[in-house]
């Protein structure tokens, strides 16, 4: 009887078994340039911002598994992380929220009516030291705010649930395979567009119980609905503005698909910009309305510098005919290169980061630069329905030909590079092959759920 009264004092006094779980944090901030800057993504500007239609936002969301591990995905209204700020993020969020680089995923929604950040595209716009100093102003309150947001949505974690699904939408339209813009609506009505996009829109939905706590959601297209002067997040702004009114205190984030041969068409109008924004939010809340699958609260992640390599420049006769006209990007962009080999070697590769991330049992492939839709295609083939790609992550120095976009050329394919000040014409053929064995090599490090 005494054994019985012990064990029954035992189990009254003992706290409950509670099975460890997903903790989650969300937070935001508005990132809006307080003062005219130069805005980012179409090399045609001759001056800079002159309002705004919507807010620019940088948010947060904290992971952290059964295991104590944590991860970070951070969305931001830029056209895009440069060198120099992912470089100093990631020193600084190890600093101060003791997060390695594998732990942090830093998505640009590649908005073009977003500001110019501190070392990026200064080749193509006619800047002179008072206007690059406003944007090194900028770049230093972005950091900062990436930072206090982070701070924010990690001091939010509490007890979640995880849940993925994948809707579809239908507005991204392969760019390169359907010209001209203008015939775009006929081709829609008479069902021949022609080439490869991905309609996927994946969803990763955490919930306090029943109320949506946090949204991120993906779509393979470039943001470049608008082209004016006043801040904008495109239609991925607006796709965000539209779920955190449907679900009142949930956080809505941008983790951009494969969208870089991708354009939403046709396009210019604001009125278009919500219209896509708003079938992108229909997409998602279709999703919501779905049974998603849960994720177990297990998380891998692994991050991988690959070495890529550049192609040549053009000959030192071709540069120098080309660097006359300071007027022209292009212009601009060889008379530096010119100044580059005079005085120090080029150099022959670019760190381009690779991420692997395994959230239960949803495998989360981000790729930095602005990444062909193929490659998306190729991976989801490859390791299955519940893959998720983002491309625009952490660095965005160019964009990342598969082969044969490559020998195709085009603007994807070859012209680019100069916009984004690198010291090539193009990559070398071998680029989609470096990329492609180093995504496999990630994959089989972080093994399966």
């Amino acid at each position: 009887m005494t054994s019985l009264r012990l064990l029954l004092a035992l189990l009254l006094c003992s706290p409950p078994l509670i099975a460890a779980g997903w903790k989650a944090g969300a937070a935001k901030v508005d990132i809006t340039p307080r003062k005219p800057i130069w805005m980012a993504g179409y090399g045609g500007r001759t001056a800079p911002s002159d309002g705004v239609l919507h807010p620019l936002w940088a948010k947060a969301l904290a992971l952290e598994d059964a295991q104590g591990r944590r991860a970070v995905i951070i969305a931001t209204d830029t056209l895009g992380m440069t060198a120099s700020l992912y470089a100093s993020l990631k020193t600084k969020l190890a600093e101060a929220h003791n997060l390695q680089p594998a732990q942090i995923m830093i998505n640009a929604s590649h908005t073009h009516t977003g500001p110019v950040l501190r070392g990026g595209l200064y080749d193509i716009y006619p800047l002179n030291a008072e206007r690059i100093k406003r944007i090194e102003e900028y770049s230093a309150r972005l950091e900062t705010e990436i930072l206090n947001v982070t701070g924010a949505a990690l001091k939010n974690l509490a007890p979640a649930t995880l849940k993925h699904g994948i809707g579809i939408s239908r507005f991204g339209v392969n760019r390169r395979e359907n010209k001209p813009y203008g015939d775009i609506p006929k081709l829609i009505a008479a069902n021949a567009l022609k080439g490869p996009v991905d309609h996927d829109v994946p969803v990763l939905a955490v919930y306090d119980g029943l109320k949506l706590k946090a949204v991120v959601f993906g779509y393979a297209c470039h943001s470049t609905t608008l082209s004016f002067q006043k801040f904008s997040g495109d239609f991925a702004g607006f796709t965000q503005i539209a779920l955190e009114k449907s679900h009142p205190g949930a956080v809505a984030l941008f983790s951009p698909g494969c969208g870089a041969d991708i354009n939403p068409l046709p396009r210019r109008e604001v009125s278009l910009a919500e219209r896509y924004g708003h079938m992108l939010a229909a997409a998602v809340e279709e999703v919501l309305l779905q049974k998603m699958n849960s994720l177990k609260p297990t998380l891998t992640t692994r991050l991988k510098t690959v070495p890529l390599e550049y192609g040549a420049l053009p000959p030192d006769e071709a540069l120098a005919a080309t660097a006359k006209n300071l007027n022209n990007y292009r212009g601009r962009w060889a008379a530096r290169m010119i100044q580059i080999k005079t005085t120090s070697k080029l150099p022959k590769t670019y760190p381009y980061p690779l991420q692997c991330w395994r959230v239960g049992d949803l495998l989360w492939l981000s790729m930095g630069g602005e990444v062909v839709v193929d490659y998306s295609l190729q991976f989801k083939k490859s390791f299955g329905p519940r893959t998720w790609v983002t491309s625009y992550a952490n660095d965005v120095m160019a964009y990342i030909p598969t082969f044969s976009v490559l020998q195709e050329g085009g603007y994807e394919g070859q012209s680019s590079m100069a916009v984004y000040g690198l010291p090539a014409d193009r990559w070398k053929e071998n680029v989609e092959k470096l990329v492609t064995q180093a995504v496999n090599q990630l994959v089989k490090e972080t093994g399966s759920e």
